[in-house]
């Protein structure tokens, strides 16, 4: 008889991912990973799926390899890899992933320390996702579509705590990082230019707006010296007058020729 909500399914390695002394029995937490991944219906979840895994830390990246390694047929195997190393290093969520690899590293901004551990004048600590040290810039993701009132204050409470040293924060939510990762990369870019970043951001791609902005984004231009005209002669021609002896070349100075 069939039961409703039960999917059963027929293994050949069933004692082997077996978590042990579970009661009743179930599979390991890794195994459960991929078995979920196999049926997911998109990127994103396959991403939630390992994300959340490694941020609870009820598995981790060896023993995830190593039961990809134990299937000869596995979906999303490439993705798995890239998406495993991310969650390792920091990226606790599909959001975080997201930021990580359309926002920064697609746009060539500066490595941050990520997953960055703070205490909040009222005592009590938390994590920062993104933390660009020298600048000193922080950024908060929140994939969530609402926000409950208990969830904004505290949102707005280390938003506090991070100007509270010093620190300017920025918050992004699943739209701006999914929807205009190009327009994030280059408010980002512009306020860590504004707080001493000398790089420069790359376009992602030939339509990328990331460097038409006008805050920062631009180098530096040298300025212009406007020379006046002076008449000589019969002729009637214009001429810009000789500089004097001793004074240093226009061109030396970093100053143009005006025309």
């Amino acid at each position: 008889m069939a039961i409703d909500g039960v999917c059963l399914h027929r293994s050949g390695r069933a004692v082997q991912v077996v978590l042990g002394g579970s009661r009743p029995p179930r599979t390991k937490v890794e195994e459960t990973v991929l078995d979920l991944a196999q049926t997911a219906r998109s990127f994103d979840d396959v991403c939630g799926w390992v994300t959340r895994a490694i941020a609870r830390e009820l598995t981790g990246e060896r023993t995830l390899h190593a039961a990809m390694t134990a299937r000869p047929r596995l979906r999303w195997r490439a993705d798995l890899s890239e998406l495993i190393a991310a969650a390792v290093t920091g990226d606790h969520s599909v959001l975080e992933f997201r930021y990580h690899r359309d926002v920064e590293r697609a746009h060539s901004l500066p490595e941050p320390a990520r997953q960055v551990p703070f205490e909040a004048p009222n005592g009590r600590r938390g994590r920062r996702d993104r933390l660009y040290r020298p600048y000193p810039v922080v950024v908060e993701l929140d994939g969530r579509v609402a926000h409950p009132g208990e969830q904004q204050w505290r949102d707005k409470s280390r938003d506090n705590a991070a100007a509270a040293d010093g620190i300017q924060s920025l918050r992004y939510g699943w739209a701006q990082v999914t929807q205009q990762p190009c327009a994030t990369a280059a408010e980002v870019a512009r306020v860590l230019r504004r707080h001493g970043w000398t790089g420069r951001p790359r376009p992602c791609s030939p339509g990328c707006p990331v460097n038409q902005g006008d805050a920062g984004l631009t180098e530096e231009r040298q300025p212009i010296l406007r020379i006046p005209r002076i008449r000589t002669g019969t002729t009637g021609r214009w001429r810009r007058p000789a500089p004097r002896p001793g004074s240093r070349s226009r061109t030396a100075s970093g100053c143009a020729w005006g025309r």
